[in-house]
C-alpha cells in the first residue's frame, strides 16, 4: 500500500533531492528504477546542446517511462557541470574525429557571425556534433557507474522506510 505524501521544511537540497525520492519511494517506485532515473537525469543533464536537455530528458524519460520530476530535478541539478563540460565534450569531440579546434573567442565567434552567418551555422554545427558524439561514447558508461553508486543508498533508505512503516502500523 502507498504511503503519503512527506513535505520536509528542511534545508534546501533535503526539499530538493531527498525529499522527492522519498515521496517516490513510499509510492511505490523500485529503487532500482529510481537509481535509473537518477542516473539518466545527471548524464542527460551534461548533454553538450545548451537549451536542449529538458527534451531530451522529456523524450528518453517517457520512451523509457521514467519518473519525469525525479529525472528533471537530477537534471537541473547539474546545469553548472553542464556548462562546464560543453566545451570539454566539444573539444573532446574534436580530437576523436581529428578535426582543427574552432576558436571560441567572444570577439572571433561575433565577427564570424557577422561576417557569414551560414558558415557560423554550419562550424558550430560540427562543433556541437563533435560534442555530442564524445558525450555519446561517455553517457553509457558514466550511466551506470552513476546507477550502481546511488543504488546502495537508495535500497537503504528504502528498507529505512520499510521498516519505519511496520513499526507504525
Amino acid at each position: 500500500m502507498p504511503g503519503r505524501m512527506i513535505h520536509d521544511r528542511g534545508p534546501w537540497w533535503r526539499r530538493w533531492f531527498v525529499t522527492p525520492v522519498v515521496n517516490q519511494l513510499t509510492q511505490g517506485s523500485s529503487p532500482e528504477k529510481l537509481a535509473w532515473t537518477i542516473a539518466l537525469g545527471i548524464v542527460l543533464g551534461v548533454f553538450p546542446i545548451m537549451g536542449s536537455t529538458s527534451l531530451v530528458c522529456l523524450g528518453l524519460g517517457w520512451m523509457l517511462k521514467l519518473n519525469q520530476p525525479i529525472l528533471h530535478i537530477f537534471k537541473s541539478a547539474v546545469y553548472p557541470l553542464h556548462l562546464a563540460l560543453i566545451l570539454v565534450f566539444i573539444r573532446l569531440g574534436e580530437r576523436l574525429h581529428g578535426v582543427p579546434l574552432i576558436s571560441f573567442s567572444i570577439p572571433e565567434l561575433l565577427a564570424k557571425f557577422n561576417a557569414d552567418p551560414l558558415q557560423f551555422a554550419r562550424d558550430f554545427g560540427m562543433a556541437a556534433w563533435h560534442g555530442v558524439t564524445a558525450w555519446l561514447l561517455i553517457a553509457p558508461v558514466a550511466a551506470f557507474l552513476i546507477k550502481i553508486s546511488v543504488l546502495p543508498v537508495l535500497l537503504r533508505l528504502a528498507g529505512s522506510l520499510d521498516r519505519s512503516r511496520e513499526v507504525t502500523s
